[in-house]
């Protein structure tokens, strides 16, 4: 895949954000699809006693949601976690590993936030600029907003509101389990973020796409002994 916006990544908190702020100008809120013949997950793992990591990308069918190709990549954490610049962290080395792919996904889904973000920039919406490819924030906690409990049947949904705006939904994705955070992240409606994550995530909680990457991820810990 080919990166189409460049920019530093050895920024300091205030031009973290005012990066941020930049970015999110060129969020699309509307579906600007192709057809989605792969999709992508993505996950990185750190490890507790040192500075290494690993990133993982795997790309599923949209159709059989079976895995077709996986890539992980060692690396060293470059920054510390700084609430709301999360990107700046696990970006660069997503990045390394979606450059080495072989099968171009139509679609990521993160897990994480997207337009569900203080700034309105999450990694899923900076992802998505970066590469100028549809991408869905669907994160497991909830960073910003205010909502009500969704019905408790798979499907079920409520706005979750920041101030006056709807900054994503917060989703059942199976009947009577917690559910998810699901947010734009570039060029997705919200409504048809919802429907993929529903269509990615028939028998779990959390859509396929992250639980392939999240295990990918621990496997390559593991086996590294790191």
């Amino acid at each position: 895949m080919k990166v189409n916006v460049q920019h530093r990544w050895d920024l300091n908190e205030e031009e973290a954000i005012a990066l941020q702020k930049e970015l999110a100008k060129q969020v699309v809120t509307q579906d600007q699809l192709p057809d989605i013949q792969y999709i992508a997950g993505v996950d990185v793992a750190y490890s507790e006693h040192t500075d290494q990591l690993i990133a993982a990308v795997v790309i599923l069918d949209a159709a059989t949601l079976e895995t077709i190709e996986s890539i992980t990549v060692k690396d060293s954490v470059q920054s510390p976690y700084l609430p709301g610049l999360f990107s700046f962290r696990e970006l660069p080395p997503v990045i390394k590993a979606l450059q080495q792919i072989e099968h171009e996904p139509q679609l990521i889904v993160c897990d994480s936030q997207g337009l569900a973000h203080p700034r309105r920039f999450g990694l899923a919406c900076h992802l998505g600029v970066l590469f100028d490819v549809p991408a869905i924030g669907c994160g497991k906690t909830r960073l910003v907003g205010e909502y009500t409990e969704p019905g408790h049947t798979r499907g079920s949904a409520s706005p979750l509101i920041d101030g006056e705006e709807q900054v994503g939904s917060v989703l059942r994705t199976q009947t009577d389990v917690k559910p998810v955070f699901v947010s734009v992240g570039h060029r997705i409606s919200l409504e048809t973020a919802n429907d993929w994550i529903l269509q990615l995530a028939p028998r779990y909680r959390l859509p396929e796409t992250t639980r392939m990457a999240d295990q990918l991820v621990r496997k390559t810990m593991t086996e590294l002994q790191l």
